[in-house]
């Protein structure tokens, strides 16, 4: 929910053991993209509420990302507005690939060049592109394109324009639109800041097809407190809900249900992060109703500037596992 890329594609409930090649994720924040945690304002004001799509970063942020297999990724910057990464990945249970990207953002992500474009674009050795574009039209207007391709063939195209109040947030998202076929996909968001820490709103979802027409209307509300986040969404598709809680500098930990009318499957999670900064590592866990607990342990390589990465995920239901080794430079 919140974002019309998950619907092209398989959704979360086959992960950590899917045999499809994951997509890179361009749900991230950009800068000036999303605004700080809503218990950092103090001014008395009602904030911004911030995106819809990221309305669940706060708790999916503690789970650990999956990593199989042999992974090196090289970055560079070769100046203060273009960035570049190669990366290599050996795999066992999908085709071993190499990809580059480039991107080219502001200098200074809290400067006051906002009008400047942010453009991202990645290829890989099978010749697929993710290309991606964010504009800032004015103080309160962004707008947003998204282009996939698969090999030779288009798979996503996607515009975006969202307009952002002192205390509300709307967006409208056009997705595949085929004038031969007839068919096109329009999302529109709606968040308002009803009261410190209280946010309302909803999606609605309609697609057109040449022999299918309908819509899904997802209704989500969130609370926060100086420590804790509360997200539930909740429609016709399913629900997704979400806890979030920092027990302090050290500890995160977030909780999510999720349930599917359409698969008849529901998944409830468990995640944690812990940071021991005089180690320099970061480790993320997780466990749920699937029977599959996995772990990722970073490891800064100070004085080099270098991470090393090692995880593991288990399936127990499935007799699966998989072990990753990663190392990022730069």
């Amino acid at each position: 929910m919140g974002s019309v890329l998950a619907l092209a594609g398989a959704g979360r409930q086959n992960w950590p053991f899917s045999s499809d090649t994951p997509h890179p994720q361009w749900d991230t924040p950009l800068p000036h993209w999303d605004t700080p945690p809503r218990w950092e304002r103090r001014d008395g004001r009602l904030p911004n509420p911030g995106s819809f799509h990221a309305l669940h970063h706060s708790c999916k942020d503690v789970f650990p990302q999956q990593i199989e297999g042999v992974k090196m990724i090289v970055n560079k910057t070769l100046s203060s507005f273009f960035k570049a990464s190669h990366t290599f990945h050996l795999s066992a249970v999908s085709p071993s690939q190499y990809r580059f990207h480039v991107e080219h953002r502001q200098s200074d992500s809290h400067g006051k060049d906002t009008d400047s474009p942010v453009l991202i674009g990645e290829m890989d050795s099978s010749g697929s592109l993710n290309a991606h574009s964010l504009l800032h039209l004015s103080e309160r207007i962004r707008a947003k394109a998204v282009f996939q391709t698969q090999q030779a063939q288009f798979m996503t195209w996607q515009f975006e324009t969202e307009y952002r109040g002192n205390d509300f947030t709307a967006a409208v998202t056009m997705a595949n639109p085929d004038v031969l076929r007839e068919s096109v996909i329009l999302v529109a968001h709606f968040l308002q800041s009803v009261c410190s820490g209280l946010v309302l709103g909803g999606e609605l979802v309609y697609h057109r097809g040449r022999h299918e027409e309908g819509g899904i209307l997802t209704l989500a509300g969130q609370y926060s407190g100086p420590n804790w986040v509360a997200t539930l969404n909740a429609g016709k598709g399913g629900a997704h809900a979400s806890y979030y809680h920092r027990a302090n500098k050290q500890i995160q930990v977030g909780v999510e249900f999720e349930a599917s009318t359409r698969t008849q499957e529901t998944t409830a999670s468990f995640g944690y992060q812990m940071e021991l900064p005089e180690a320099n590592m970061v480790f993320r866990g997780m466990v749920n109703s699937r029977c599959i607990i996995g772990g990722v342990l970073e490891k800064s390589l100070s004085p080099l500037p270098a991470t090393l990465l090692m995880g593991a995920f288990v399936n127990h239901r499935g007799d699966k596992l998989q072990v990753g080794l990663g190392i990022n430079v730069g």
